[in-house]
């Protein structure tokens, strides 16, 4: 199904990007895509995953989605026991902007169960955190609770970029479109979102450089908000970061290996 990738898309996101579409067939015969319009469109209001982000950057405070996730496919497990809902609670507590819940199972260990169960023990706006192909998963998250979704630009065309935003936008989610190099920047800034991730993470040797957030950053517009991704592990990083004008953070691995996710939060950002 070579039209089922971008043509620039890295092996391992090669193999989640298959894995996504038999999970989308598996699905339709318990659920299928009208279905999934349905309680996509019995959900009570999103709540405001871009403006809880926007209102923090345009007041030069740190805005940090702050992650829930049990495991990677580089480092395994993250961390064990692993309870979202106390998870969020302590996150919320310590000043996050947002929350990003991992729902992908078969390379993250994460489930939407996970994401539901997060959002119910606080008031923060949710982004799933999974790796969107189609527009049944776009409605499915709507249908889930989710705030926002994720468009990765590194296993999407850009048609098929512009296509899930526009399902996204039209049902109440917000979209944080993610970045690995200038190419995949131009695509994602055909799209309207104001919400541009840069991932300092290459996909292709797994090793993370913050010069990468530092040379895309010049590149969006001043309408726009960059959101700096992977590698953040000390209060030096994210003066690096706000030193230079950004605000936006996400961050999952340094918090979820600390005994206290919330504290560690509070440790480098406030």
């Amino acid at each position: 199904m070579s039209n089922r990738h971008n043509d620039r898309t890295p092996t391992i996101l090669r193999k989640i990007v298959d894995r996504k579409w038999q999970e989308i067939d598996e699905r339709k015969p318990a659920a299928s895509l009208a279905d999934m319009k349905a309680r996509a469109g019995d959900q009570p209001a999103t709540r405001g995953f871009t403006a809880a982000m926007q209102s923090r950057i345009e007041a030069r405070q740190p805005a940090v989605i702050a992650e829930i996730k049990k495991a990677s496919p580089s480092k395994g497990i993250l961390r064990d026991p692993f309870n979202p809902p106390a998870i969020a609670e302590s996150y919320a507590r310590a000043g996050a902007a947002c929350l990003s819940v991992l729902t992908d199972r078969d390379f993250f260990q994460g489930h939407e169960d996970y994401l539901v169960a997060a959002r119910n023990a606080c008031d923060l706006p949710v982004i799933r955190k999974d790796f969107m192909v189609a527009p049944y998963q776009v409605y499915e998250s709507r249908a889930l609770g989710a705030d926002c979704i994720l468009l990765i630009a590194a296993c999407l065309t850009k048609d098929q970029m512009q296509e899930l935003e526009g399902i996204a936008h039209e049902i109440g989610l917000d979209v944080l479109v993610e970045v690995h190099d200038g190419e995949e920047l131009d695509d994602a800034l055909t799209l309207t979102t104001p919400l541009v991730g840069i991932n300092n993470r290459n996909l292709h040797t797994f090793e993370v450089s913050l010069d990468t957030t530092f040379d895309l950053h010049g590149r969006i517009p001043a309408e726009r908000f960059a959101v700096t991704e992977s590698g953040i592990l000390s209060r030096g990083d994210v003066t690096a970061m706000t030193d230079r004008g950004i605000y936006g953070f996400l961050v999952g691995e340094s918090f979820m290996r600390a005994e206290d996710p919330g504290a560690k939060l509070q440790e480098l950002f406030f």
